[in-house]
């Protein structure tokens, strides 16, 4: 039998890890349980001023305790909804807003400065900010600049951010970053060939992270489908998730309750309680992660050219 794609569950179910998944905040991902405080931590948020950065995100952290939420944007003045949000979600958390181009080497070098000057060390980052430039395009005919943007923010941006994050972290103590992907990493959607190819490469980014650096747990995560400001319209009918539900998972997978899944991808959507039950086979077999399929349990030999 075909899978069914129809809404509104379609592409969430059939893209599923986990027999249980969810569509908004539940138990073991609440930002109040003690388990996931983040009290005393510093969090950057990169994108914070709109869509699940300002709702989600900033919201989550906010609820869990940060002492401090570092939001970023081009224009301060776009922060002001997301620290009313944040101050009516806790108000003892201190909101730093600071503008931001994150393709700008200049521009993040300055914005990592002026937070160097406030605080020692920033504990969790989000890279959230992202574009979905040159959708419903096909490669033949796409127009260059909009497909080449994708790359700009989403994997150069991320990039720059995550160097400059590196550079200040102390090597003797853990930090965590958290990179927003999509499932649309692994899905062959026609006219999708940008965003689907980036966000790849995000994820890919997550597991080198991983891999170099001991004392910082990288993760992937896909938001699930939240309304935002560049949600196709074809994913409308989809778009069940709470914003809250992406920052509830990104606040949990800074816990140590989440540790074993660093360099790995996961859902938001995807139950929590089966991935801690699970991890003993998710780490055994390397699973939620970029491979090529196809290779195990092939006994190779190199053959002997005869001349």
């Amino acid at each position: 039998m075909a899978p069914d794609f129809s809404p509104p569950h379609g592409f969430t179910v059939n893209n599923s890890f986990t027999k249980i998944n969810y569509r908004d905040v539940y138990p073991p991902i609440d930002p109040k349980r003690p388990e996931l405080s983040q009290k005393g931590s510093v969090v950057l948020i990169t994108g914070s001023s709109r869509g699940i950065g300002r709702e989600g995100l900033a919201q989550a952290f906010a609820l869990a305790g940060a002492k401090a939420i570092i939001i970023t944007a081009r224009k301060v003045e776009s922060l002001e909804e997301t620290e009313a949000i944040i101050k009516q979600a806790n108000p003892s958390v201190e909101v730093f807003p600071v503008a931001l181009e994150l393709t700008n080497e200049a521009w993040v070098k300055a914005a990592f400065d002026a937070i160097a000057k406030k605080y020692s060390t920033i504990d969790v980052l989000v890279n959230n900010a992202a574009v979905f430039e040159a959708d419903g395009q096909l490669l033949g005919s796409t127009d260059k600049v909009g497909w080449w943007s994708n790359f700009e923010v989403n994997v150069k941006g991320t990039f720059l951010i995550t160097q400059a994050f590196l550079s200040q972290v102390n090597p003797d103590r853990s930090a965590h970053i958290v990179y927003l992907s999509s499932a649309a990493a692994f899905l062959t959607l026609p006219a999708n060939s940008a965003y689907s190819i980036s966000k790849l490469a995000v994820i890919r980014l997550a597991a080198l992270t991983a891999a170099e650096y001991p004392n910082v747990n990288a993760m992937a995560l896909h938001p699930g489908i939240v309304v935002t400001k560049g949600t196709n319209d074809f994913f409308k009918p989809y778009a069940k998730d709470t914003a809250l539900l992406p920052g509830a998972v990104a606040n949990w997978l800074t816990s140590k309750e989440a540790s074993f899944l660093r360099g790995r991808y996961i859902s938001a959507n995807w139950d929590v309680a089966e991935l801690i039950a699970r991890q003993d086979e998710i780490v055994h077999k390397d699973l939620l992660t970029t491979q090529l399929s196809g290779l195990d349990g092939i006994v190779a030999e190199v053959a002997e050219v005869k001349k």
